[in-house]
């Protein structure tokens, strides 16, 4: 069977009769066994997947199939899946099985998607390496001895590696557009509230969104828009209109107006072939009709420090239901409460996650709260403020993705400051809620692929992704 990268390629296929779902599905599940060195799929919904995808033929004869028949899809194992174990990657969830399914899981399901495993990914979505995770590393389908990026990482090597046509992924600080970067893909984190996060296992509330990864900007907006929209159960999600396939794909992108952050590729720590790469496709972008400007952000500096105070303090009361009373993993041998709690906890979680919940409670402190979360959260309000100008002015803010290709696989792991820094770009989108976007542009003397980083307007996914699509083609030697 032929790899596919398209949902219209699969769809034209089935609709011809030289492919059903079944044939589909035990092709992925093959390719799933043969890329078991990976360690992407922590679980594979083998016979589910099999019997659902026979349904699903059935109505395809029938003509009353959904419009995402023939789609098989991996998730991240934080979104839960009602009678599935959902684990966040850690040990203190061992067992538990979601009694429920997250909202994005219906609605894939209700449009006849098949979810065909849980996916690795870095311990309740802490990390930039996937490395954390209780389960073991994650690799790079594209060099084995690399990261695949994360948080999400599991999700985006499976689609590298054409294990799954798309994935849900999380996204906190650019758990989705780091790995898309690392591993070639198409990769968004969609406005804070276009998609509901009812069922997601929360890291750090105010920033995580659920995203999409795909091999074209196509692809995601198919799901984004199944996906996307109010849910009553989800009070943070909002009551604007879908974005639809239509809308992307009417979307303008002709001579736009485009903003580049002078800190962001002046910074230390950019990789020299990236930054020449960057500036080269900024100069092809002028050429072709699109206005450039150079601009000054002063609060880049700020970005890291300010993520890590509100997130690991989101993060440190978000966690503390793991407690092994109600659920998942508890520790033996206690002799009370408190130590039962101690123990849990010890021995439940990992050294990543223990280090922001540490992180998170001091700041949270009495003294603290003041020095470090307040004066954070009104910094946060400032930069939304500032970026909401700069999207006013210009259409899209562009910066690379990530300042490295991807790194060797414990490159990193003992120093934790340089492996926030691999988030540098991606944090300033969830810090101000707006959407943003990884799309491959580029290859390395090293042969790993980097993305460039497409920043927007709230609720502008539509005109996002056209671009992305444009900057890929154009970036690949077409005619944009």
């Amino acid at each position: 069977m032929k790899d596919y990268t398209s949902l219209a390629d699969i769809q034209a296929d089935i609709n011809t009769g030289i492919l059903d779902c079944r044939g589909l599905v035990e092709n992925y599940l093959y390719k799933i066994d043969r890329n078991q060195h990976l360690n992407a799929f922590l679980e594979v919904y083998r016979e589910e997947a099999l019997d659902r995808a026979l349904k699903i033929d059935a109505k395809i004869k029938e003509g009353t199939s959904g419009r995402l028949a023939g789609l098989i899809v991996g998730n991240k194992d934080v979104i839960c899946q009602k009678g599935k174990e959902i684990r966040a990657s850690s040990k203190i969830l061992s067992n538990y099985k979601s009694p429920f399914d997250a909202t994005v899981i219906n609605r894939l399901e209700n449009e006849d998607a098949i979810i065909i495993g849980s996916l690795n990914c870095d311990e309740f979505a802490m990390g930039s390496s996937n490395e954390n995770s209780a389960f073991g590393p994650v690799r790079n389908p594209l060099n084995t001895d690399t990261v695949p990026g994360g948080s999400s990482g599991g999700s985006a090597a499976a689609v590298a590696a054409g294990l799954c046509l798309v994935s849900l992924g999380s996204d906190t600080g650019g758990s989705i557009r780091q790995p898309a970067s690392f591993c070639g893909l198409t990769g968004i984190k969609p406005t804070y509230g276009r998609v509901s996060r009812w069922g997601l296992i929360a890291y750090a509330s105010s920033f995580d969104q659920i995203g999409i990864f795909a091999k074209n900007s196509e692809d995601v907006s198919i799901v984004l828009e199944v996906i996307s929209g109010f849910d009553d159960k989800d009070d943070t999600t909002s009551s604007r209109a879908k974005v639809t396939l239509d809308e992307y794909q009417k979307a303008n992108t002709k001579a736009l107006k485009l903003g580049i952050i002078r800190e962001s590729i002046e910074m230390q720590g950019l990789d020299a072939e990236i930054k020449d790469y960057f500036n080269d496709q900024i100069n092809s972008l002028q050429n072709s009709g699109h206005t450039i400007e150079y601009v000054s952000f002063p609060f880049l500096d700020y970005l890291i420090p300010i993520y890590y105070i509100l997130t690991t303090a989101e993060a440190s009361s978000n966690l503390a239901r793991f407690d092994g009373v109600r659920y998942g993993f508890r520790a033996g041998n206690v002799k009370n409460l408190d130590e039962l709690y101690t123990q849990t906890r010890s021995q439940g979680f990992g050294p990543e996650v223990k280090r922001r919940i540490m992180l998170g409670t001091f700041v949270l402190s009495a003294g603290f709260v003041d020095a470090y979360y307040k004066k954070a959260q009104k910094i946060r309000r400032l930069l939304q403020i500032e970026t909401q100008k700069l999207l006013e002015k210009y259409d899209f803010i562009l910066s690379p993705t990530t300042p490295t290709t991807a790194f060797k696989i414990g490159e990193k792991s003992k120093d934790p400051i340089s492996m926030y820094l691999s988030d540098i770009y991606t944090v300033h989108a969830n810090l101000t809620g707006h959407p943003a976007l990884s799309v491959p542009v580029g290859k390395h003397s090293n042969g790993l692929p980097f993305g460039m980083h497409v920043l927007g307007s709230y609720f502008d996914e539509a005109r996002l992704l056209k671009f992305g699509e444009v900057l890929t083609t154009y970036m690949n030697g077409a005619d944009s």
